[in-house]
């Protein structure tokens, strides 16, 4: 059963979400969770969706970056975005470490900002410490698309959103980017 995404503007959008106890994560109740914040995603279709955007303010998020998605792309801009497919996986209490470096810049957008994107400027390697969803630690590093992903997830974890890093000028409809990319934006 498909979820609903919230919306900015939501205070559960612009909180700090609470780290889950490892008897809520093998309680028995996360896999129906998962099972539904998956269907949503794919169906939105988007790369990841983090339980605020939900309506739940706990530290859980799931990402997949699928290999049709990544196909779309030219292999010109694939290689830009440093962008390949993700497997789906889970990132519980997650804590971020960003790497020295260049950060990367690209539009990016939001299913709970729908039709709008805006240039953010995101470390371009990271390094996660997190559970899976048997409540294992796991680490995570990252590059290019995969970390910009993780980054974009944790910050709804803590009450931001990429309207907070983005380049405010840059901030347009997904239409107007769109036509801008293919060389038909007239001003």
């Amino acid at each position: 059963m498909k979820l609903k995404i919230w919306q900015v503007g939501e205070p559960v959008l612009r909180v700090g979400a609470r780290a889950l106890t490892r008897e809520e994560v093998v309680d028995g109740n996360l896999p129906s969770l998962l099972e539904r914040m998956t269907t949503t995603l794919r169906d939105a279709p988007g790369v990841g969706l983090a339980a605020p955007q939900i309506g739940l303010s706990l530290q859980l998020a799931i990402i997949e970056d699928r290999a049709e998605y990544v196909a779309k792309l030219s292999p010109e801009e694939a290689a830009a975005k440093e962008r390949i497919p993700v497997p789906w996986h889970v990132i519980i209490n997650p804590v971020l470490t960003l790497e020295p470096g260049d950060p990367a810049e690209f539009y990016e957008g939001c299913l709970s900002l729908p039709g709008f994107a805006a240039w953010v400027p995101r470390a371009r390697k990271v390094h996660v410490r997190c559970w899976n969803e048997r409540a294992e630690e796991i680490e995570i590093s990252a590059e290019g698309w995969y970390a910009r992903i993780l980054q974009h997830e944790i910050d709804h974890l803590n009450g931001t959103m990429y309207i907070d890093r983005m380049q405010s000028r840059t901030f347009t409809t997904q239409d107007n980017l769109s036509r801008a990319m293919r060389g038909s934006l007239q001003s």
